[in-house]
């Protein structure tokens, strides 16, 4: 089991890092009281759940001083976890607060400044438990997710961050909304003007098979699936986690459906995590 404990600085990045965990399969839960840390522990070690990523910080107030003692008590009894202490110098933090206009944990009348320097003093301790230190003073959001993904997701081969739904549709009913990428196969040939395919659907061989006898299906899924294998590893250098492809026909029966399948399968070759949805086939 993965046990990972986010800590560090206020507005260092910690919600970012924990979202980041989520969306790369983790149990997520943010603003642990430290006090529940080892029972929440020995609960997932007892459970099914194999990656679990929990965020303690100064927000825990009174609290959070019981952290310490709670690290104290899973090393003593071995529970493997990973500490990672996020932080960043003053100017990087104080810009942050002026931006997002949030007030810091530890301000009250006083200047942020001097909130900052109290919860750097209050986690000195705390750094220095820590396995892994990470200061976002100058790196960008996209930058830390591929920090944490190269020093932790990309350990786990079984782990695909990137999930890409395909979804077939028909123009007439719209465009799917939550499409990232869209793209119009009208121009193929229509099995719904064969007497014998017009009341089948892209999943059976016959449309298949007629889609691809023209020229320019082949030339065309050709082109298609050389351009989305070009585009995944860019979306995935800039972090995203979720991908949609939509491919459009007229109705969402026949040349959209037999396309999403094919990219379905080319897709599931290069061992990316795939659903699919053909959302208008029965319409």
């Amino acid at each position: 089991m993965k046990f990972i404990i986010i800590t560090g600085m206020s507005g260092a990045g910690k919600s970012t890092a924990l979202n980041y965990f989520e969306d790369s399969g983790y149990f997520c839960v943010d603003n642990l009281p430290p006090a529940l840390i080892s029972k929440f522990a020995e609960l997932f070690f007892h459970s099914e759940m194999d990656k679990v990523a929990v965020v303690c910080d100064i927000r825990g107030g009174k609290f959070f001083d019981d952290l310490t003692e709670k690290l104290t008590y899973l090393e003593g009894n071995q529970i493997d976890h990973e500490i990672i202490f996020l932080e960043a110098d003053e100017k990087a933090l104080v810009d942050r607060y002026k931006e997002t206009r949030r007030r810091h944990p530890l301000e009250k009348k006083g200047r942020i400044l001097d909130a900052i320097r109290e919860e750097r003093k209050k986690l000195e301790q705390l750094r220095g438990k820590a396995h892994n230190i990470i200061n976002t003073s100058s790196i960008s959001i996209k930058k830390l997710k591929q920090r944490l993904k190269k020093d932790y997701i990309s350990q786990d081969a079984d782990l695909q961050v990137l999930t890409i739904n395909i979804i077939s549709f028909g123009f007439k009913y719209g465009i799917p909304l939550d499409s990232d990428m869209v793209f119009d196969v009208r121009f193929l040939a229509n099995p719904y003007y064969v007497d014998s395919l017009k009341n089948l659907t892209g999943k059976d061989d016959e449309v298949k098979k007629y889609i691809m006898k023209w020229p320019i299906t082949e030339q065309f899924y050709k082109k298609f699936l050389d351009l989305i294998e070009f585009l995944i590893p860019e979306y995935e250098k800039e972090g995203k986690s979720h991908l949609s492809i939509a491919i459009g026909c007229t109705g969402g029966h026949h040349r959209s459906v037999a396309t999403a399948l094919k990219l379905e399968n080319f897709l599931i070759n290069k061992n990316y995590k795939v659903t699919v949805d053909h959302r208008d086939i029965n319409k």
